[in-house]
Parts: structure tokens; C-alpha cells; sequence
């Protein structure tokens, strides 16, 4: 074996031991009890107890886009956010959540025709998430900076969701209303 063969050899078991140290166990998360498809939780025994009547209206900022076809990891963050508070016991009518998406994510929340158009003919996997979270009253906002700069107008976007002047504009409306701005 010569000295190279040996460096890649070792090399390739370093690599392999990280990625084994480094991976993470999904198995306890499960989705529900709001979004059963979506927003998998784990169950936490936490030291930072949610007081009784604690109300949260949180606002999540996106602009990072899914690969083509996947769901949107923010979009997805919603789902979860509400899922963990409602199993910790907070009622639903206790949790407000708005989603707003600007820069690349914009084009996650074109409609299945658009999307697929712009995606080699794919599934918009986020239209049905999109549709859960409209359902159970979270807010998906577009950026209309972005919409106009990624050429989205209000007729291309999927059923659910609202067009803003702007991501700025949102938030800041938002946080006027209350809302705490989560980044993740």
C-alpha cells in the first residue's frame, strides 16, 4: 500500500466516524396534535415551564427556498411551533403564527401550476402544508419586493396566501400587532 493509499484510507474512516458521531436520532418526533402530517415534535422535560395563559404570536422570517419539490423548512418550523405548544397544553386559540417569506423562498409559494413551470414540471410538495397552516389561521406572506423581483404576481401564488408591499412592511406591521419576530 503506498502512503497515499494509506492517507485516504485513514481519511475515509475519519470521515466515517464523524458523520456517525454527528447523526442525529428522529425517532422520538411524531407530528400532531394540530398538524398531524407535518411539524414533527419531541417530547422535552423542560426546566422552563410555559405559564398558564401564556399567549405567543411569533412571526417567522423566511427567505431560504427548499430544493425543488421539497417542503420548505420554515413553512415546516410553523407547523411545529404550534404542534410542541399545543401538546405542552397550550390552547389553540392561545398561539397566533404568521410566516413571511421573501428572497428565494418566494418561489415556494407559487401555485401547483407555476411552480411546476419553473421546476422542469415538479410538485409544489409546500400546497398542501401551505393549505394545513391557512387552515388553522397562520398567516403566509409574500414579500411583494421579492414577488416583483422573482416575477410572482398575486394570480400565480397558491391558494392561502397574502401578498405584502413588503417583507419590511410585514414584519413591522406584525410587531405592531404584537408579534415577536422568530428568525427559525
Amino acid at each position: 500500500m503506498t502512503i497515499k493509499q494509506i492517507i485516504l484510507a485513514i481519511a475515509g474512516s475519519m470521515a466515517a466516524l464523524a458523520t456517525q458521531a454527528v447523526a442525529q436520532d428522529m425517532s422520538p418526533f411524531t407530528t400532531g396534535p394540530v398538524f398531524e402530517q407535518y411539524g414533527p415534535v419531541a417530547p422535552v422535560e423542560s426546566d422552563m415551564p410555559i405559564p398558564e395563559g401564556a399567549e405567543f404570536k411569533v412571526a417567522f422570517d423566511v427567505a431560504a427556498g427548499a430544493e425543488t419539490g421539497e417542503l420548505n423548512r420554515t413553512l415546516q418550523s410553523a407547523a411545529r411551533f404550534i404542534n410542541m405548544h399545543a401538546r405542552a397544553g397550550v390552547p389553540l386559540e392561545n398561539i397566533q403564527v404568521a410566516v413571511v417569506v421573501h428572497g428565494k423562498a418566494s418561489e415556494d409559494l407559487r401555485s401547483a401550476e407555476e411552480y411546476a413551470k419553473r421546476r422542469d414540471g415538479a410538485e409544489n410538495a409546500n400546497i398542501a402544508l401551505i393549505a394545513a397552516l391557512a387552515d388553522k389561521g397562520v398567516r403566509v406572506i409574500l414579500c411583494g419586493q421579492s414577488a416583483a423581483a422573482y416575477g410572482i404576481s398575486n394570480d400565480m401564488l397558491a391558494p392561502g396566501v397574502e401578498m405584502a408591499l413588503s417583507a419590511m412592511t410585514a414584519l413591522a406591521l406584525l410587531q405592531q400587532d404584537g408579534f415577536t419576530v422568530n428568525p427559525f
